[in-house]
């Protein structure tokens, strides 16, 4: 890629970000002073932010820093030793997978989890089995209302499909695909439960430089076009600069900046975090 198609791409993800400053609404997502230990191991010691509505957040940090563990958190995987959670208000001690589901939050994993033996289609379905209403059995006859529900549902995906410019692979086993779609799968997966809030664990990893460009457009396309909030762990740091706006920094499972992107470019704990210097 040449470096004026670099330079117009950083150009739109700035006027982007500009435009959706205007958008960003109330603290839809509050963590508080949460603390996680396995045994004697400290993963994440009293850290604090908060997400607000229709932003792009980031999360950043060296390996071993805690992000990952902070996603887990957040969706409810893991259950934090101290802290508290508001979700659009409510507080949550406990939060489990389901409950944060049903809540509006969904994720993506830094490591695939798609069903490889099974088309586009139907592992973006799967993403629609909260909103099924249907019994098993109806589903399986493919029953009056059940029919109508399916139909419904698969126009849903169907849309998710054109979206994500996949309509070539629809029927293709996931297995079959290149590295990169099957990451705009996965995410596809995640658009189908029509989250509030969508997790991206660091869904430009393993990518080459084209596909992390398409991956952004998506991003920001869900995040504009959709309304979704997107909170995202990426080791990217360009990427992280061009399309969030807010970053949350966490070394050693602690945060040790927050802020707008150029703010946490310039803050010297972070430099030093990332040099690799002493603390």
């Amino acid at each position: 890629m040449t470096g004026l198609a670099m330079e117009q791409d950083r150009d739109a993800a700035q006027d982007g970000a500009a435009g959706r400053a205007g958008r960003i609404g109330e603290v839809i997502l509050d963590l508080q002073n949460i603390s996680l230990s396995f045994g004697g191991v400290k993963a994440l010691t009293d850290i604090s932010f908060d997400v607000r509505e229709h932003e792009i957040r980031a999360i950043i940090g060296p390996n071993g820093a805690g992000k990952s563990s902070m996603l887990n958190v957040i969706n409810g995987v893991y259950t934090p030793q101290q802290g508290r959670i508001l979700l659009q208000g409510r507080q949550f001690a406990r939060m489990n997978p389901r409950r944060a589901a049903e809540m509006g939050i969904a994720r993506t994993f830094q490591n695939l989890a798609l069903f490889k033996g099974m088309s586009v289609l139907d592992n973006i379905m799967t993403g629609r089995n909260l909103r099924m209403k249907a019994g098993v059995l109806a589903q399986a006859l493919r029953l009056g209302p059940a029919e109508r529900e399916e139909i419904a549902h698969r126009e849903v995906v169907e849309n998710i499909i054109d979206f994500l410019e996949i309509q070539a692979w629809r029927k293709t086993p996931v297995g079959r695909l290149p590295y990169g779609l099957q990451k705009r799968v996965d995410l596809g997966r995640a658009l189908a439960m029509e989250p509030r809030i969508l997790l991206l664990d660091e869904p430009m990893a393993g990518m080459n430089i084209e596909e992390k460009q398409d991956m952004s457009r998506y991003i920001l396309d869900v995040n504009d076009e959709y309304g979704t909030t997107i909170v995202l762990i990426e080791h990217d740091m360009g990427v992280v600069m061009d399309i969030s706006d807010r970053v949350v920094v966490l070394d050693y499972g602690r945060k040790i900046g927050d802020g707008t992107p150029d703010e946490v470019r310039s803050n010297p704990e972070v430099i030093r975090a990332y040099l690799g210097a002493s603390h």
